[in-house]
């Protein structure tokens, strides 16, 4: 049965999980404060880049079954399943701000009070919200209009920036808390279509299915660091982490994934979530060592690799132009939050470098930040023209085999400070650059 389905907040789970609501045959609309968004969205024009959206996005507005609007009060009324989408940006002592949120489900209650709807809804939690938020939504529904008939569900999710489309389309399990029996055969119902290759559908109480998004992202972020930290061991002792890796990541109960070193993690959700759980933990009195311990080591990464760079120039950088490729916080996004390449920009600008940066997707998010700070390249290899050296700080797939030739030609000095591992030493020295990475070194 198709589901009338209102989404509010329009970025990236907004949008991604709106859209492949719309491609099962839902009727869906989705929300936002920001006019001239929702107008890019009408027209079918994607507002976030993620691979297979903007294909999606055009079928489902052409064909009348996805549409946006700023009129919240028209979306709510009409919807059976209404999904908050919404931002829980960290407060200054790392825990979740739920302001906005809240905010917006006091609109809703009292809408649906002015209307007296009595018909059935869920209300279901998408965003990354701390254990006893559903009960706190559910809270302000009872104050606003006692004797509503809304039932309150969390339902995390666990897209991947760079594989988002495939993620909601074939989620590998879908986690649904409720314990109305009412809530959760409509949601079946709904993702019925996602998983008919057989993937489960788990439904724990609210509280439960709030600590599974937390606990996911921060044991990734868990493996993340621990290859971080070891990889300063390796390079102390003349190890090859990427060999480690391979070595530790054959086994099945460690797994291949989630194993690669680098300048550290970076996004909308690992660093914030990490924040999250550890200030809710403290506030429980149950403090979560490993995971406090995680979060400083992403922090420790990225100044160990800007210092490798300083290092390098004897501390002194003035004037010296670095060719920086990469910008967003992983390969296949143009997301730029939390991103690794900021802090490498920042510590070089402080020092009065100059720095010029391509990527393939973020450089208008990045021109948002920076301005006029920084230069912008119009490719990789023009980039690289006059530069004393080159940093990689995101793995896009065009910078695995360069012209490797044609950078040395271009560059002032063939120096490459590689955080992602992307290349050996062979080839580095086959073609004559100074190769400076993470958890290797030449022996």
């Amino acid at each position: 049965m198709a589901h009338r389905i209102c989404i509010i907040g329009t970025g990236y789970v907004g949008l991604v999980s709106g859209t492949a609501f719309a491609a099962t045959g839902n009727n869906v609309v989705c929300v936002d404060i920001d006019k001239e968004k929702v107008e890019k969205l009408n027209k079918a024009i994607p507002t976030i880049y993620e691979p297979g959206l903007e294909t999606l996005l055009q079928k489902n507005v052409k064909d009348g079954r996805l549409r946006f609007t700023t009129n919240l009060e028209e979306a709510v009324i009409h919807s059976r399943i209404i999904f908050l989408c919404l931002p829980t940006p960290p407060n200054e002592d790392g825990s979740a701000d739920l302001t906005h949120l809240l905010k917006v489900v006091e609109q809703i209650a009292k809408i649906f009070k002015h209307h007296n709807i009595s018909e059935h809804r869920v209300i279901v939690n998408k965003s990354t919200v701390p254990v006893g938020t559903a009960d706190k939504v559910k809270k302000i529904f009872n104050e606003v209009y006692p004797g509503n008939n809304v039932d309150v569900a969390s339902n995390p999710e666990f897209l991947r920036e760079g594989f988002a489309v495939e993620d909601s389309m074939k989620p590998e399990r879908i986690i649904i808390g409720t314990r109305s029996k009412l809530a959760e055969e409509v949601l079946r119902d709904l993702y019925e279509p996602f998983v008919r290759s057989g993937n489960p559908i788990y439904v724990f109480d609210e509280r439960t299915a709030e600590v599974v998004k937390y606990a996911a992202n921060a044991f990734l972020a868990t493996k993340i660091s621990f290859m971080n930290d070891l990889s300063a061991f390796c390079e102390a002792v003349g190890a090859d982490i990427e060999k480690v890796r391979i070595g530790i990541g054959s086994d099945s109960r460690i797994g291949k994934r989630f194993l690669f070193a680098g300048i550290g993690f970076g996004g909308s959700c690992f660093p914030k979530d990490l924040r999250a759980l550890i200030n809710t933990a403290e506030e429980v009195g149950t403090p979560l060592t490993i995971a406090k311990a995680t979060y400083e080591v992403n922090q420790r990464q990225i100044q160990r690799f800007t210092q490798k760079i300083l290092n390098h120039f004897n501390g002194n950088v003035q004037n010296l132009k670095f060719a920086l490729w990469g910008l967003s916080f992983k390969p296949n996004t143009d997301d730029v939050r939390e991103a690794p390449s900021f802090k490498v920009i920042d510590t070089l600008l402080e020092k009065g470098a100059k720095i010029i940066a391509y990527d393939p997707e973020a450089m208008e998010n990045t021109k948002k930040i920076y301005g006029k700070k920084i230069q912008y390249a119009q490719d990789m290899y023009s980039c690289l023209q006059n530069a004393n050296a080159l940093i990689i700080a995101t793995e896009w797939t065009v910078f695995r085999n360069p012209d490797f030739p044609k950078m040395k030609s271009l560059m002032k000095s063939p120096i490459i400070f590689d955080g992602r591992n992307l290349y050996t030493f062979d080839e580095m020295e086959h073609y004559g650059f100074e190769y400076i990475c993470i958890g290797r070194r030449k022996i």
